[in-house]
């Protein structure tokens, strides 16, 4: 096992906030941080990759280090690439300016890369380590990683309940059940996936725009400009061809993909396009709808949706996380659940959770967890 000193620790680090700065703009590449440090532990160049087919990390880093770089200590978030994509290798950028070490927190984990950035390294004799901070830094690209490693993207599905778990009243009416705070919070969310996905009952029935609203974010200039706001791709999941080009999610500009199981001849925008997905059990089948979304290099998709949805989705297995934004409020046993699903005869067949971060925001709780399938 590789050995690391406290140097190594605080430069990596400070790696990994860089990484984070590139968290709404970088899709669909990983998120990416460098730091260079000469022989005497100073820091010479920085960076983070910014936008896909933009230079990455190291090569920031790198013009900011010039000459500097030429013996220098380099720490990345993730293995430096060995391949020619839409840039060259960060591999062949590291080995020209003469850096002598080059510490990755993980390997990298797509198929053209996986560990032959780091052994292109060594041939030139640099001396690599890898493993520093590997579960932050495993973190900040879950969706990549999944991806790169299953071909389908991360999926977490948001739900807003009362304490008593009630999604909306018996006559439908939600707004607002959590707090502007809470809210805030979900556009953050929203910006920082790479698509938004619901069913076509929930858009029927609330016309959402499921979009990013840059004035709702709360974000300073310096985290991102408007000018940068990357809108995530629209998924609405429509296995009976019940939507129309009037609907506020399909009227802007914005791309959007409607999944059917035939194709709606409708007058929908040029930005609409539409996936006829395979039928199973007079329903989409939705392994191979996700299968399709990871084929369109989607690293995570944020889901927004009913209880029919989300205990489809839950049924299946295809739910990697769950974030319930819960208030402080109670709504009667006659409102609406948090998920549709077969009933339950036995304690074994319920649905364990792993919690994975608890947090009050406003006045509400965000609950974080991991659904643990058998």
């Amino acid at each position: 096992m590789d050995q690391f000193s406290p140097l190594d620790s605080q430069m990596m680090a400070l790696a990994i906030q860089l990484a984070k700065r590139g968290q709404y703009t970088t899709s669909p590449n990983p998120n990416v941080g460098c730091v260079i440090v000469d022989k005497n532990g100073q820091i010479v160049g920085q960076g983070w990759h910014h936008q896909a087919g933009t230079p990455h990390a190291e090569v920031h880093a790198l013009q900011q280090a010039g000459t500097l770089a030429k013996g220098a200590t380099a720490y990345v978030t993730l293995e430096p690439c060995s391949h020619f994509g839409r840039t060259p290798p960060c591999a062949d950028a590291l080995i020209k300016a003469g850096v002598a070490r080059v510490v990755a927190a993980m390997v990298d984990p797509n198929p053209l890369v996986a560990g032959q950035g780091l052994a292109k390294l060594n041939a030139a004799g640099i001396s690599t380590a890898h493993g520093l901070q590997q579960v932050q830094a495993e973190q900040l690209n879950r969706g990549f990683i999944k991806r790169m490693q299953t071909g389908r993207p991360w999926v977490t599905v948001k739900l807003a309940a009362s304490l008593d778990g009630k999604t909306a009243l018996a006559n439908g009416q939600s707004k607002w059940i959590t707090g502007a705070l809470a809210r805030q919070d979900v556009q953050r969310h929203r910006a920082r996936s790479c698509a938004i996905l619901s069913g076509s009952g929930t858009v029927l029935a609330d016309n959402p725009l499921l979009n990013v609203r840059y004035n709702e974010l709360g974000l300073d200039e310096q985290t991102l400009l408007e000018k940068e706001l990357r809108q995530p791709l629209k998924v609405v999941l429509d296995g009976r061809n019940q939507l129309t080009p009037d609907l506020q999610c399909l009227q802007s500009t914005d791309p959007s993909l409607i999944i059917n199981s035939e194709f709606n001849p409708l007058p929908f925008f040029a930005n609409v396009n539409q996936w006829q997905a395979p039928y199973v059990d007079n329903k989409l089948d939705l392994a191979a709808v996700f299968d399709y979304l990871g084929k369109q290099q989607l690293n995570h998709i944020w889901v927004e949706a009913g209880a029919k949805m989300a205990g489809a989705l839950l049924q299946s297995k295809l739910i990697d996380e769950l974030i319930l934004y819960q208030a402080p409020k109670l709504m009667g046993n006659t409102g609406q659940d948090l998920f549709a699903i077969e009933p339950l005869t036995d304690m074994q067949q319920s649905y364990n959770l792993s919690w994975t971060d608890m947090r009050q925001i406003g006045p509400d709780l965000k609950l974080s967890a991991k659904v643990l399938y058998d």
